[in-house]
């Protein structure tokens, strides 16, 4: 597993690092009946995997990466629903946008530090937020805009109502993601962005461009998180408010801290930790499961330093003791 306070110069994919994707094609042969809720898991992985890269690696606090989830999400829809409904144009439009959007506002909230910058990101959200609830035309405002059938994939592959393109789809869009963040994170540009995390001041001293490097780690987590908002939109065939809202970023921060801030396998686990967990405790207990959720994080935060894949490190470090 792969850690933000170090640069590994062995970039070689391990062994163990096809476990996920085994394990996601296991799912989607044994368990069919979950496939939709598999998809949802994907995407916010991928999600998940876009704040990471800002919060994790680059050390930029932020609680409104919503802006840029909702604003692929809403561009992938009005294309869907006005000009064209192919898939791969979608995604590549809603990428481009949300990336624009998140180095425009990069380049000025990434000139201020701490309380102010994490106002700023939340007052993003706010503003668009609020363009979309106003701009009913073209949004659907507070109804949410939906009522449009995406193409097949490559003019091949139809969504189905059971979700098994969906998935697929969700899967293959998050490999080459994953792939691209894993290198991003094992290159000379990654160990920077850890090292102006660490020590901004220092990274400063020896001339290395601070300012740039954040704004363009900040622009291709934008552009990461417009791809999985457009994703969900074309998954589910409709898009509302909630995608712009402070609860998500919230929720997606939890599920950061559950999985583990600043590995790039914290981004998989916490997702489908707090997702099966939620869809779990909904069902059996429908009043409560917000309870439920809040104990898992408590007891995360209080004991597990480094989220779940702490443990893994831990686990790992004392087996590793006792066979010396």
């Amino acid at each position: 597993m792969s850690h933000a306070g170090g640069y590994v110069a062995d970039s070689r994919i391990r062994l163990v690092e096809w476990l996920p994707w085994l394990l996601a094609l296991l799912c989607y042969v044994f368990a069919p009946s979950y496939l939709p809720l598999g998809s949802y898991v994907l995407t916010m992985i991928l999600f998940a995997l876009s704040l990471d890269l800002v919060v994790g690696y680059s050390g930029i606090i932020t609680l409104g990466h919503s802006a840029y989830f909702g604003m692929g999400a809403y561009l992938a829809a009005i294309l869907a629903a006005r000009l064209t409904a192919e898939p791969l144009l979608g995604l590549a439009i809603a990428t481009l946008g949300a990336g624009l959007l998140g180095f425009l506002t990069g380049i000025v909230i990434l000139r201020t530090r701490g309380l102010a910058l994490l106002m700023l990101t939340l007052a993003i959200t706010s503003l668009c937020l609020e363009i979309a609830n106003k701009a009913t035309g073209w949004t659907g405002g507070a109804d949410g805009l939906g009522g449009f059938t995406m193409q097949p994939i490559l003019g091949l592959f139809k969504f189905d109502m059971f979700g098994k393109t969906a998935y697929l789809y969700c899967l293959a869009v998050l490999f080459a993601c994953w792939w691209l963040v894993r290198r991003l994170v094992y290159s000379p540009f990654g160990a920077s962005l850890t090292g102006v995390r660490e020590n901004n001041q220092r990274m400063n001293s020896v001339g290395a461009p601070v300012y740039m490097r954040l704004v363009i780690s900040y622009t291709i987590s934008s552009a990461l998180a417009g791809l999985a908002g457009a994703l969900l939109t074309q998954t589910t065939q409709f898009v509302g408010l909630k995608v712009l809202g402070f609860e998500l970023s919230g929720e997606l921060l939890v599920m950061l801290i559950l999985g583990g801030i600043g590995r790039i396998y914290g981004a998989f686990v916490g997702p489908l930790v707090y997702l099966v967990a939620q869809d779990y405790l909904a069902k059996q207990f429908p009043e409560y499961w917000y309870f439920g959720i809040g104990l898992i994080l408590v007891l995360v935060v209080l004991f597990v330093r480094g989220g779940i894949l702490g443990i893994v490190d831990a686990g790992i470090a004392k087996w590793r003791r006792k066979s010396a």
